[in-house]
């Protein structure tokens, strides 16, 4: 019940929020919320960067160096287990266990990890490009979390009251740090972006998905120009009592590596625009490789939808793995939202 609570709150916080901007209702809703203390106002979500100004992109900035203890393998995809045993492996991997954690670099680039049985080409839909348009003027992007508690291993100060292995409350330390973080660089270049901070897998991981949904179908309500939607976990990689943490090889960062997955309508479930949705995929993929070629582990095309049904740009971000500390995950984010912001404000309309 706390997480339906949260994201109530969430909700409706966006809504007023997002009408603030017609005036009229909107500033007499906004006089009637000044009034409230800060705190109820801006529980779980965070509005921000809702300008039409169109600012140089920031330059990516290095992370402080760190230390690794072992050297990164380059791993390829196939010796991999399936993506169903790296899911399932998720609640029991990370944060302090005792299975050895192996750090490896999975190659990425321009490719699909197609876990369907449909065709895909991905030069052909790069070629095509994402078909997709962000309007001029008010919110553009939709950052939200479905599994928010997840966290990351427990390093240096980076300590947290655990919920679960590798899962904490803590937004401090959990994923939607991590969503903090994009949000901030995808502002700075001139994108209007909500957050949603809500907890929708605590203190019940069933139904997550569902309590999830539920938000983002109020949120792309009351802010129809919302055109991207983008849910940011962290993988759980392991197998045979190995847990893995991804690395990218990029100089002068010590990152982790970033994962962009794709649902479909294969599970049987209607989902008819899931191919607009790889074609953003596999234009961002291409922005960020194009600047960071080991950060991008292939893109994931699974059968299950995962809410990708609700808006035309919907993907899932795996920033890192359950194997990574948190400061390995933050270096990724930013590696990956400075690449991605300037590929982002090109889909941005140009003024009437």
């Amino acid at each position: 019940m706390r997480a339906i609570g949260r994201a109530f709150v969430s909700v409706l916080t966006s809504l007023g929020l997002c009408l603030f901007s017609a005036g009229g209702l909107g500033g007499e809703l906004r006089r009637t919320m000044i009034d409230r203390p800060a705190g109820e106002r801006m529980r779980n979500v965070r509005v921000s960067g809702i300008s039409t100004a169109s600012p140089a992109p920031p330059q990516p900035t290095a992370s402080a160096p760190a230390v690794n203890e072992r050297e990164a393998q380059m791993l390829p995809v196939s010796a991999l287990p399936p993506m169903d045993v790296l899911e399932s492996a998720g609640s029991a991997l990370g944060g302090g266990q005792d299975e050895p954690v192996l750090e490896t670099t999975i190659e990425g680039g321009i490719r699909i990890r197609n876990e369907t049985q449909y065709w895909v080409d991905a030069a052909q839909i790069l070629a095509e490009g994402p078909g997709l348009e962000l309007p001029a003027e008010g919110p553009q992007i939709l950052i939200i979390h479905t599994h928010a508690s997840e966290a990351y291993t427990q390093a240096g100060l980076d300590r947290y009251s655990a919920s679960d292995t590798a899962r904490t409350e803590d937004t401090q330390f959990n994923v939607v740090r991590i969503g903090d973080e994009l949000s901030d660089i995808l502002t700075a270049a001139g994108l209007g972006v909500i957050h949603d901070r809500g907890i929708y897998d605590y203190p019940s991981y069933t139904g997550s998905y569902t309590r999830s949904g539920q938000a983002v179908e109020q949120i792309l309500e009351s802010c129809p120009g919302i055109r991207i939607v983008l849910d940011i976990h962290r993988d759980a990689l392991g197998s045979d009592g190995v847990v893995y943490k991804t690395m990218a090889e990029e100089e002068g960062s010590v990152a982790s590596q970033v994962m962009l997955l794709v649902g479909t309508d294969e599970s049987g479930l209607p989902h008819p625009g899931w191919r607009g949705n790889l074609a953003l995929a596999m234009y961002l993929q291409n922005a960020v490789n194009s600047v960071c070629p080991t950060l991008m582990r292939p893109v994931a095309l699974v059968p299950q939808r995962y809410n990708q049904q609700l808006a035309p740009g919907s993907l899932i971000v795996e920033v890192g793995s359950s194997g990574n500390t948190l400061r390995e995950a933050l270096a990724a984010i930013r590696l990956f939202g400075h690449a991605a912001a300037p590929a982002l404000r090109a889909l941005v309309a140009e003024e009437e």
